[in-house]
């Protein structure tokens, strides 16, 4: 039987500030790609392209216009930061392509032409501030990538903070890929904010966490266990190069971790293992990457074509199979509904699980349905999030 071949632009920055992300996530949606490959039932096989902007925003709508109009391409699995994210959008939108967007993002957003793997605030931002807040108390200190990731996560967080009848100490920005945070740590050690909210991304997420645990050494009273980091977009990869004490005592949530204790995720760690081996951790970048391409192949079958209005249909109308159990898409919104969880990471770079409703929680792109951790009115989240103490 001749294939079908199907054009797959992967359009990850795998040089550049955020390096380690794309390099991750490209090695995940290669790893699906050959398992699709190989899978002689299908009857189609994918022709994967790698496409790196380097981490400049306005190369990525260059990069995705090459890959539809010279290459045939009709899904762009891809972008990592939410500039990048605008940037490809008015492209697919002008083709009729489907961009399949795998990272945390900060909502607000929705397209007939991105299907949303990637969690929203409500599934990530609003659980994180919903255990936090009581543990270590309502005063963060933000910091963030000066784009539009951090800039709408921390508006959220002080909305958040807000309602709480607190207050965020200070918002500080970085340019992203930066790396001088001696300036936030001097401000965070006179406040002494309950908790440090980061939203930065790749070198300046590692740059602070070891200019933080210089500080963590220095003085007591900025203990993880006392003035915690905090992030949701924070995994693995993010600590791989740092010291075991760097690693160490940051709260995270995320919809993946390498420790994750389901059936789902231990079988497909083993197929994993069985091509790879075992010595390194299996972070969220790899799986999203790998869950979008999983989902389009699964689709494609279904569809009996890579048609993107044919595919939409059939990717919001059913469930699919994935490392993190069954998932299924909004067909207003097109945002998957995600199982979050918190983790604690330890010396070695991996992240202990605390115990979750064993819920999904449907995405609120728009906050319009969701409760704010915290409000004086006692209210719970809508999360269905349950913390062991």
């Amino acid at each position: 039987m001749i294939r079908k071949p199907v054009p797959l632009s992967l359009l990850y920055s795998t040089t550049g500030p955020y390096a380690a992300l794309g390099r991750d996530a490209v090695d995940g949606a290669l790893a699906a790609v050959a398992e699709i490959n190989n899978n002689s039932s299908h009857s189609f096989q994918f022709e994967p392209s790698i496409d790196d902007p380097a981490g400049n925003a306005e190369r990525y709508a260059e990069l995705a216009e090459t890959a539809i109009r010279q290459r045939g391409c009709r899904h762009i699995v891809g972008a990592i930061t939410s500039w990048s994210r605008k940037e490809v959008l008015p492209v697919v939108e002008r083709h009729g392509a489907l961009l399949w967007y795998a990272f945390p993002h900060e909502g607000y957003e929705t397209s007939d032409s991105v299907i949303y793997l990637g969690a929203c605030p409500n599934q990530h931002l609003l659980p994180l501030f919903g255990y936090v807040m009581p543990r270590y108390g309502r005063r963060p200190f933000i910091v963030g990538s000066n784009y539009i990731w951090g800039w709408e996560i921390g508006r959220i967080a002080r909305e958040i903070t807000e309602a709480a009848g607190s207050e965020v100490l200070a918002e500080r920005f970085v340019p992203l890929g930066s790396e001088e945070v001696d300036h936030l740590i001097a401000e965070i050690r006179q406040k002494r904010p309950d908790f440090i909210l980061s939203n930065l991304v790749g070198r300046s997420a590692q740059a602070f966490i070891r200019a933080y645990a210089e500080l963590r050494e220095e003085d007591a009273e900025f203990s993880a266990d006392r003035r915690p980091f905090v992030a949701c977009n924070l995994s693995e990869i993010d600590l791989a190069d740092l010291s075991p004490q760097a690693k160490a005592g940051h709260i995270v949530t995320n919809i993946y971790l390498d420790r994750l204790d389901t059936d789902e995720n231990r079988h497909f760690q083993a197929r994993l293992a069985a091509r790879r081996g075992n010595d390194r951790p299996v972070t969220g970048p790899f799986v999203f990457a790998y869950m979008a391409v999983s989902v389009l192949a699964q689709a494609i079958a279904d569809a009996g074509t890579d048609d993107p209005d044919l595919i939409r249909k059939v990717v919001t109308q059913r469930r699919f199979d994935t490392p993190i159990g069954p998932i299924s898409f909004d067909p207003r919104t097109h945002y998957a509904g995600l199982r979050p969880f918190i983790g604690r990471s330890d010396s070695e770079g991996g992240f202990e699980i605390f115990e979750t409703e064993n819920l999904v929680v449907e995405a609120d792109p728009y906050l319009v349905r969701s409760i704010f951790p915290g409000k004086p009115d006692g209210h719970a989240p809508r999360s269905g999030l349950k913390v062991v103490k």
